[in-house]
C-alpha cells in the first residue's frame, strides 16, 4: 500500500477548489482512492473563530495550525485502514501555510505549541503544488465573493502568494503554476505535475544541472524566495545500472531522511523512486555504505524564481564555483536564470559533475 500526501496551496483566488475537483477525476481513474482534508482557516472562521475573535492572531494560528496537524493525523488513519493499493490525501492548504499570516515571534510560539519544528512541518508533506493568485497576471478574474473567508485586495492577495511560496520554499518537491495560460491549462498544469511527481505512468525525472560561479551567499540568504538546506548524502552499494543513496536533510539540527534510488533512462530522464525514512532506519542503511566514496556533504539553496525552483548545491571542496539544478516537465522548457547567478556551462550529461562522481574524488 502506498500513501502520499499532498498540499495543494496558493494565494487567493488560485483556484484551489476546481483544482480538487480535476485531481479527483484525474487520479481517481489512475486507481487511486483520493481523499480531501478541507481548509481549515475556512471551517474556523465560518464557524466564528478568526483572527478578530480570538485573543490575538498568534491564539488563532496556534488553534488552526493544531486542527490541521489532528485533521491530518485522522485522514492518515482512515487511509491506512482502507483495501486499497494507492491513496493519494490532498490537503487543502498545509500547516506551513498560517507562517504566511504571522511574524517570527508568534510562528516560533505556534511551532512550540504544537510540539514540532519547522522542518518537520513542512516536510512531513511529501510535495507541495502552489497555484499562483489570479491577482498575479489573471488580474481580470480575481474575486472576493467565492469565497466568505476572502478579503484580501488584488495588492494584498500578490503579496500574500509570495509570502506562502517563500513559507515552503526548502521543501525537496516544490512546484509553482502560474497564470501563463488560461485556466484550464493552469489545471491540466497540476495535473501533469502531480502525475510526474506520484510516477504516473513511470517516475521520471527530467533535470538539467549547472556549472556555476560561486553565488553570492549574503544574497541568497537574505531573499524570502530562497531557503539553506544542510544535506549529507552517502552513497549505498548496488547494481552496475543503478544508484542508491541514503540522505539527511534538514537545517538547525532539525533533519528529516530520505533513501533515493535512481536508473538512467536518457541523459536527462531518470527513472527515481525515493522513500521516507525514520531515523533508526537511515542509521541501519548506513552499514550498507559504498566504501569505495566519500560521504557528500553540502549546502543547498532552494531558490523559487519566476515560477521555476532551482536547487544551488554549495561544497565545502569548492570556492569558486557551485552547481544549479532545475527539475522540469519538458526537455525543452525554457529555463529562466536570476540575473545574480553566472551561468559557466551546462553539465547535465558530464558525469565528472554528479555527485556520485564527486564522492569519487581525492578532496
Amino acid at each position: 500500500m502506498k500513501i502520499n500526501k499532498i498540499v495543494i496551496t496558493g494565494g487567493p483566488c488560485g483556484g484551489k477548489s476546481t483544482a480538487m475537483s480535476w485531481i479527483q477525476n484525474a487520479f481517481t481513474q489512475l486507481g487511486y482512492t483520493v481523499l480531501f482534508v478541507p481548509e481549515t482557516a475556512t471551517e474556523l472562521i465560518s464557524g466564528g473563530v478568526a483572527p478578530w475573535t480570538c485573543g490575538s492572531n498568534g491564539d488563532y494560528q496556534k488553534c488552526q495550525m493544531k486542527l490541521q496537524i489532528e485533521k491530518e493525523k485522522v485522514f492518515e488513519a482512515a487511509a491506512k485502514s482502507m483495501p486499497a493499493e494507492k491513496v493519494l490525501i490532498v490537503c487543502d492548504r498545509g500547516a506551513l501555510d498560517n507562517k504566511a499570516y504571522m511574524n517570527d515571534e508568534e510562528f516560533q510560539a505556534a511551532l512550540e505549541f504544537i510540539k514540532t519544528d519547522e522542518v518537520r512541518l513542512r516536510d512531513h508533506y511529501d510535495a507541495i503544488f502552489h497555484l499562483v493568485t489570479a491577482a498575479k497576471g489573471a488580474e481580470e478574474f480575481y474575486t472576493t465573493e467565492n469565497n466568505t473567508a476572502r478579503t484580501e485586495t488584488l495588492e494584498e492577495a500578490a503579496a500574500l502568494d509570495d509570502k506562502i511560496i517563500s513559507a515552503w520554499t526548502g521543501h525537496p518537491h516544490l512546484r509553482v503554476i502560474d497564470n501563463d495560460t488560461d485556466f484550464e491549462g493552469k489545471m491540466m498544469a497540476l495535473i501533469d505535475e502531480i502525475s510526474t511527481f506520484l510516477g504516473e505512468p513511470e517516475p521520471f525525472e527530467i533535470e538539467r544541472k549547472f556549472l556555476i560561479e560561486y553565488p553570492d551567499l549574503n544574497w541568497l540568504e537574505n531573499i524570502p524566495n530562497c531557503k539553506k538546506i544542510e544535506i549529507i548524502q552517502t552513497y549505498l552499494k548496488a547494481d552496475e545500472n543503478e544508484e542508491v543513496r541514503i540522505r539527511q536533510r534538514g537545517q538547525n539540527g532539525n533533519y528529516i531522511y530520505y533513501k533515493t534510488t535512481k536508473r538512467k533512462v536518457t541523459d536527462v530522464k531518470r527513472i527515481e523512486v525515493e522513500e521516507r525514512l525514520s531515523a533508526e532506519e537511515y542509521l541501519t542503511l548506513l552499514m550498507e555504505a559504498d566504501t569505495t566514496k566519500h560521504q557528500i556533504r553540502k549546502n543547498r539553496y532552494c531558490l523559487t524564481w519566476e515560477g521555476q525552483y532551482f536547487e544551488i548545491d554549495v561544497y565545502p571542496f569548492w570556492d569558486d564555483q557551485a552547481i544549479m539544478e532545475i527539475e522540469l516537465n519538458d526537455e525543452n522548457e525554457e529555463i529562466v536564470f536570476p540575473d545574480q547567478i553566472k551561468v559557466i556551462k551546462e553539465v547535465t550529461d558530464d558525469a565528472a559533475y554528479k555527485n556520485a562522481a564527486l564522492a569519487e574524488m581525492e578532496w
